[in-house]
């Protein structure tokens, strides 16, 4: 389980693969639901990549 504020990796990411393997920030601060079908949305990876919506198992929590 994620919660807002986590920093995560992106393993993979079918919203945007230009995020695969850069590190962002859960902003969720409740557990995704149907509105995103499930997934977390990560933000904070890069100048160019907007904020995506990942699957629980194409994120992996780093330390802070």
């Amino acid at each position: 389980m994620f919660r807002a504020g986590d920093k995560v990796l992106i393993v993979a990411c079918e919203d945007d693969p230009r995020a695969i393997g850069k590190t962002g920030r859960v902003l969720d601060e409740v557990p995704p639901g149907p509105l995103t079908d499930g997934r977390w949305t990560v933000d904070r990876i890069g100048l160019f990549i907007a904020p995506v919506l990942v699957h629980a198992h194409e994120i992996r929590k780093v330390g802070s």
